[in-house]
C-alpha cells in the first residue's frame, strides 16, 4: 500500500485544486450576473449592453438618428436586437408565429417571414399596445411566392398574406413571452414594456432584417 500512497496524495491534491478553481469560476459568474452590465454575443463579436437603460434612453443620450438603427430578428433564438451600425444597443426576448420554423410561404401558415424589410407604418393598437407594420410581402417575397407555386411547393390557390409586423401581447399577458409561447399568425410579439420601448425609439426609416 505504501507504493500507492504518493499517487493517492497527488490525486487528492489535484482534485482539491480543480474544486477550488471551479468554485472561483462559479463565484465570478454569479458576480457578473448581478452586474447591470452584461455581455451579449452577436455573430463573432461581443458587445457590452447596459441592461439598466432602455433603448429610448440610449438613443436619446447618444443622439442616435433613427435612420441609423437596424432591427435584427433572430428567429431561432427568439430575440429582437437593435443595432447602431455594428453595435448592439439592446436585445428583447420575443415569440413568433404558431409554426415558426422556416420562411413564410403563404397566408395562414403561421410562419414569420424572413429577409430584409422596411417599415410601412407605426401606430397604437387597442389589443396589443402598438403595431409596427413592415412591408411583407415585398418584391422578393412575391418572387419567392411565384417560385413556390411554379415548383408546386404551395397550392396554386394560395394567397401570399400580409399585415405582418411587431406588436405586444394582450393586456396582462406578458407571461406569453416569458414562457416562449409562439402564438401569432406570423407577427413578432414582444412584452408590453419592450414593444413600448421599441416603438418610442425607432422611425419609419429604421430597417429590419429577419433571420432563421
Amino acid at each position: 500500500m505504501r507504493c500507492f500512497a504518493p499517487y493517492l496524495v497527488n490525486k487528492l491534491v489535484k482534485m482539491r485544486i480543480i474544486f477550488i478553481f471551479n468554485l472561483l469560476v462559479l463565484c465570478a459568474c454569479n458576480a457578473q450576473v448581478k452586474n447591470d452590465i452584461h455581455v451579449i454575443q452577436n455573430e463573432n463579436s461581443s458587445y457590452q449592453v447596459d441592461s439598466s437603460k432602455t433603448l429610448k434612453e440610449i438613443v436619446s443620450s447618444r443622439k442616435i438618428s433613427k435612420k441609423d438603427l437596424k432591427i435584427l430578428v433572430k428567429k431561432s433564438e427568439r430575440v429582437v436586437e437593435v443595432l447602431y451600425k455594428d453595435e448592439l444597443l439592446i436585445a428583447y426576448p420575443c415569440v413568433l408565429g404558431f409554426d415558426p420554423i422556416g420562411d413564410k410561404m403563404q397566408e395562414g401558415d403561421g410562419k414569420t417571414p424572413e429577409g430584409l424589410f422596411k417599415i410601412k407604418a407605426m401606430y397604437p393598437h387597442r389589443s396589443w399596445s402598438y403595431f409596427i407594420w413592415f412591408d411583407y410581402p415585398n418584391e422578393i417575397s412575391y418572387q419567392r411566392f411565384k417560385e413556390r407555386k411554379a415548383n408546386k411547393t404551395i397550392s396554386q390557390a394560395a394567397a401570399i398574406g400580409g399585415q405582418v409586423g411587431f406588436h405586444g401581447v394582450p393586456e396582462k399577458n406578458d407571461e406569453i413571452i416569458e414562457k416562449k409561447i409562439d402564438w401569432t399568425l406570423g407577427c413578432i410579439s414582444l412584452s408590453t414594456k419592450d414593444i413600448t420601448d421599441l416603438y418610442q425609439s425607432i422611425g419609419l426609416e429604421t430597417t429590419i432584417e429577419i433571420r432563421k
